[in-house]
């Protein structure tokens, strides 16, 4: 992952509320909540909400079924995120830690 793209993505969490910056020697970015208090959803809603939208028209004769269909299944995975905290993914016990 480039530097840019990285800076992008953390300007993107800080607009959000998730993240502050700090400048100067101790400098660098921090979670603005507990880790409990982040969920999946609310970082994927801040770097890439079309994720979460649901663009599958009504036309067509089963246009309505398929569109609820997909609607459900965009429910789904947005409870889905919304149950998955930042904590949950830095503690759960016997996976790697990831440093930047």
């Amino acid at each position: 992952m480039s530097a840019n793209f990285l800076v992008q993505i953390l300007n993107d969490l800080r607009r959000a509320g998730l993240i502050e910056s700090r400048r100067g020697k101790a400098g660098g970015y921090l979670l603005a909540r507990r880790a409990d208090q982040i969920s999946l959803r609310q970082v994927v809603e801040a770097v890439d909400p079309s994720l979460l939208q649901c663009s599958v028209t009504r036309d067509g004769d089963s246009g309505a079924a398929v569109r609820l269909a997909w609607e459900q299944v965009s429910n789904s995975f947005q409870n889905s995120l919304d149950q998955i905290t930042l904590d949950h993914l830095a503690t759960k016990p016997g996976d790697p830690m990831f440093y930047i």
